[in-house]
């Protein structure tokens, strides 16, 4: 009911705003209205198909997996932090695994990776859910840490920042210096994240399992701090490519390896989880594209402007610093759009300079934030859910702080 309300109020805000602005003289605006509906409906399209083979791949691999054991072993390996969380879940059931994962290919900042165990995850979720069109608990749990999930290395914030930096003749310029302020940022939207729906399912955050994760977390954030902070840019770069790819291509040949060791019909058993991946990717075309130009209405009609210059005027009366806002538009679009997040991170790279404040605040923003909408729209797309519950306001309230907990970092770390 949720994103219905959300639905409704993008389109017509943003309508009534063009016909304001028609009565202004803007011409124009209608054009760029319904243009921008054209073409986010054809990105739309465009995004679900271009799962087709990702997901096949992985659904495919995930199959290999779940038949060699593979998926089981990991499963346990982090049952007592996710029994906690997730305590509807039976004991052994494959969508621990493919939770667990989804959460590591979003540590690694392996977008076309992460989605598709996601995918998989939701299905399986699907599967022990008593009412089909009614978003679970622990759906929401796992959507809403997904879309505040904590990513360890910004892989393609780092490499743009680095490409950037050598158009605009910067030398010995640092791309990963962001590294550790979005690491910080991210696993406070991640705690926010948690608490909101803990708070609402009534789970005990205060148990051993959970506090030794946190422990844990906090201990491999300092290691790769320590092992990477003191490469050269571009090594550090290098690394954090070969650390992604790797991880990646470790557990491909672990599936492979463990159903070949296991004696099973490697071959069959990925063609048998491949085919799946098309139904996946066709069916949440009708729920990406309802979102996206709900978004692109309120985005071309200038609504997300004028919120950004509300907010501006609002912390200059109040005394405060305002170098924050040019990158304050990345945060607000991120929880609607990735790819319009990022253009929105390269305007500010191209204008401010991609070594000013601004620019550093808009990568770690980029870095540290997720799509609340279009992991809700894609997500519960994928298995025909229709009442979302809480979920996206407990999204909304990880975002808000992470935003908030980008903003400060960035002032602690890069402040003039």
């Amino acid at each position: 009911m949720v994103l219905n309300i959300v639905w409704i109020g993008f389109m017509l805000i943003g309508l009534l705003v063009a016909v304001w602005k028609l009565m202004q003289g803007q011409t124009d605006i209608f054009t760029k209205v319904l243009t921008g509906l054209f073409d986010t409906a054809r990105t739309g399209v465009d995004i679900s198909l271009g799962l087709i083979g990702v997901m096949s791949l992985w659904l495919g691999l995930m199959k290999i997996g779940e038949q060699a054991g593979v998926i089981q072993l990991f499963a346990r390996a982090f049952a007592p932090f996710f029994r906690q969380l997730f305590p509807a879940i039976p004991p052994g059931h494959p969508a621990g695994g493919s939770i667990v994962m989804n959460f590591s290919a979003n540590m690694l900042g392996l977008d076309n990776a992460a989605t598709p165990l996601g995918l998989k995850a939701m299905r399986e979720l699907q599967e022990i859910n008593p009412r089909k069109d009614v978003a679970s608990d622990p759906m929401i749990m796992f959507l809403v840490l997904n879309t505040a999930g904590i990513t360890l290395i910004p892989t393609s914030v780092i490499a743009i920042r680095q490409t950037m930096a050598i158009e605009q003749g910067l030398t010995g310029f640092n791309a990963a210096d962001i590294f550790l302020p979005t690491l910080i940022g991210t696993f406070i939207s991640f705690t926010a994240g948690l608490v909101a729906v803990a708070l609402v399912q009534r789970i005990r955050l205060w148990s051993a399992p959970i506090l030794a994760f946190f422990g844990g977390f906090a201990a491999l954030m300092a290691l790769l701090y320590l092992g990477l902070s003191r490469l050269p840019p571009a090594q550090m770069s290098q690394t954090v490519g070969v650390i992604g790819a790797g991880v990646i291509l470790g557990v491909i040949f672990l599936f492979v390896a463990a159903g070949a060791w296991r004696r099973i019909n490697v071959y069959e058993a990925f063609v048998d989880g491949a085919k799946d991946g098309f139904g996946v990717a066709v069916q949440i075309i009708p729920y990406l594209v309802a979102i996206l130009v709900a978004i692109s209405v309120f985005r071309t009609t200038g609504c997300m402007d004028a919120i950004v210059g509300l907010i501006a005027a609002g912390a200059a009366a109040l005394g405060l610093d305002t170098s924050f806002v040019p990158a304050l538009p990345v945060g607000l679009m991120k929880t609607l759009s990735g790819s319009g997040a990022r253009g929105l991170m390269v305007d500010v790279m191209k204008t401010h300079g991609v070594d000013s404040f601004p620019g550093q605040l808009a990568a770690i923003i980029q870095g540290s934030t997720e799509t609340t909408f279009y992991v809700l729209a894609v997500y519960f797309g994928s298995v025909n859910i229709r009442n979302t519950r809480y979920a996206l306001t407990c999204g909304l309230v990880a975002d808000a702080v992470g935003l908030v907990g980008a903003i400060l970092v960035g002032y602690a770390f890069f402040g003039r």
